[in-house]
């Protein structure tokens, strides 16, 4: 251990606790000061749906499994809290998390799953105001964003944002249960309500989103890696942590996961693709150096180092079209009384793709409700099959679906300029070795992947890690923490390859030609009214 870290364990313990507060689980995670993964627990949350695209959260629940994950790690590290050198906490991006008096909820939190604000957001996007937010966010429009969601409550929920206070994301409102301060983060602050480039709150961009009136919910910026808040006294006592003990407000979850699994090691040509529920793409450039695509669509989305943001397309859903295919194959074998562990269909995934010939089907991977947002912003586009013939199996469909995942990794990477050299991949498809080749073909580079398990929590860790000066900054955290896990290369199958750039073109032009299909089926939908369920004799 070299003194810097010596110094930091003297002062204040060994151990950093990175939180990770996801959609469907919250994870909180245990480090040593050098990055070595200790012990984790998770306890699964829930969201649900309602009319509309509604898709909401329970605050109260998410801190309570936050508080409940610390409870369960102190209970596999003895003396964790006396040897806790710092907690950082990061979660899902997006969404809007409205706190009131005594910083009580205001109602469900509206995640970013929610497509209630797709009317607001084609208003807006029309608007005079939108070159200009656009050219300082970096971010285009769509219907998961807080500034969207924000806009559209103020239409049709006035009342909510009256009784607010604060208009927090996730890892906000954890970062408020567990040392009482009102705050977000550079990342999400400025993609959604501020320049990039200065990391601050822009006023015109505020403007452009119809929200003057509701400035004040805006909560101040906190630069994790500089400035932490102690552990309070109340969660304290809920955590089992020490009272006093730095907490540090990681950056989204987006960009900790990149972190932590190596989109910013110094190289050329690098980028960073987080395959998992949905499809996170990115690679780390100079503020200076960003290009906006003509389109207004992705996230430039800043990185705790100074002057490094990440350009980012992502797509709603990703590993939501596996899930969707696999449950076929349950649903059906389940008709027949011979129930299958979800377990062993994903096992089965790379004997499945093994089976099928490559190219044969085109699949467009739109399968989330609430439409896709990268490399273009439409909340009708849905998913669909094109090329079906009678020889085609259930094998067939899901070689298609897979590749749909690569092709649409290739479309977001063509929308911020030449193709990566090298991706570095993360999320649940890329523990798949076929899953991992289409993507490689797909994109032309080639593939590594890191061995860290917690990717998110890790990247959230490191900054504490620099918060308490265990490292002099963020490069040689990354140098310890990062570069060594990560595999070695694994480069594409030149014929494979051959064959997804002959499919590119057609996947793409497929796509643009299915706009009005997709908005005069959203049309029949709204018109028609869904069949009432069928009573059970």
């Amino acid at each position: 251990m070299d003194n810097t870290m010596q110094e930091a364990a003297e002062a204040g313990g060994e151990i950093l606790i990175g939180i990770d507060a996801g959609t469907s689980v919250v994870k909180a995670v245990a480090f040593d000061l050098r990055g070595r993964q200790l012990a984790e627990s998770a306890v699964p949350n829930s969201y649900d749906s309602g009319p509309g695209g509604s898709v909401t959260q329970s605050m109260d629940r998410t801190w309570a499994d936050c508080a409940e994950a610390l409870r369960r790690l102190g209970g596999k590290l003895p003396r964790l809290a006396a040897r806790c050198a710092a907690v950082a906490v990061t979660g899902q991006g997006d969404g809007t998390w409205l706190v009131g008096a005594q910083d009580r909820p205001v109602g469900e939190a509206w995640i970013w799953l929610d497509a209630r604000a797709a009317p607001t957001v084609r208003r807006l996007a029309a608007g005079a105001g939108e070159t200009s937010r656009f050219a300082a966010t970096g971010t285009g429009l769509n219907t998961c964003q807080q500034g969207a969601q924000l806009a559209h409550m103020a239409e049709v929920a006035p009342q909510m944002l009256d009784r607010a206070e604060a208009a927090l994301h996730c890892k906000d409102w954890l970062y408020l249960k567990l040392t009482g301060q009102r705050a977000t983060d550079p990342s999400e602050a400025s993609f959604t309500f501020g320049d990039f480039r200065k990391r601050a709150y822009d006023d015109a961009v505020i403007a452009a989103l119809g929200l003057e009136r509701y400035r004040h919910l805006l909560p101040q910026i906190v630069e994790g890696t500089e400035e932490t808040h102690p552990l309070t006294e109340a969660a304290a006592e809920e955590t089992g942590l020490r009272a006093g003990t730095p907490v540090c407000l990681g950056y989204v979850d987006m960009v900790m996961t990149a972190l932590g699994a190596g989109v910013h090691t110094g190289e050329a040509g690098i980028a960073c693709s987080t395959i998992g529920s949905t499809g996170v793409h990115m690679r780390a450039v100079r503020a200076e150096d960003v290009v906006l695509n003509d389109a207004g669509t992705g996230y430039v989305i800043a990185l705790p180092v100074p002057g490094v943001v990440t350009q980012v397309q992502t797509n709603m859903a990703a590993t939501l079209n596996i899930d969707w295919a696999l449950a076929l194959a349950g649903d059906l074998l389940a008709s027949f009384g011979q129930e299958v562990p979800r377990a062993e269909l994903v096992a089965r995934i790379d004997g499945w793709l093994a089976e099928t010939a490559p190219g044969q089907l085109l699949y467009h991977p739109y399968i989330s409700q609430a439409g896709e947002r990268g490399p273009f912003t439409d909340a009708e586009a849905r998913a669909g099959v094109i090329g079906l013939e009678a020889q085609h199996r259930y094998p067939d469909l899901l070689r298609a679906v897979a590749e749909g995942l690569g092709l649409a990794t290739r479309d977001c990477y063509a929308a911020m300029g030449p193709l990566p050299e090298e991706l570095r991949l993360t999320g649940g498809a890329a523990r798949s070795r076929a899953l991992r080749g289409v993507i490689a073909a797909a994109t032309g580079a080639q593939v590594r992947v890191s061995s860290r398990e917690e990717a998110g929590a890790a990247g959230a860790a490191m900054m504490a890690a620099v918060a308490i000066g265990a490292y002099p900054d963020m490069q040689a955290c990354i140098d310890d923490w990062v570069a060594p896990l990560l595999g070695a290369p694994e480069p594409p199958d030149t014929a494979l390859q051959d064959t997804y750039t002959r499919l590119f073109e057609p996947y793409r032009t497929a796509r643009q030609a299915l706009t009005p299909v997709w908005h005069d089926l959203a049309e029949h939908r709204r018109q028609t009214p869904a069949p009432a369920q069928q009573q059970e004799s």
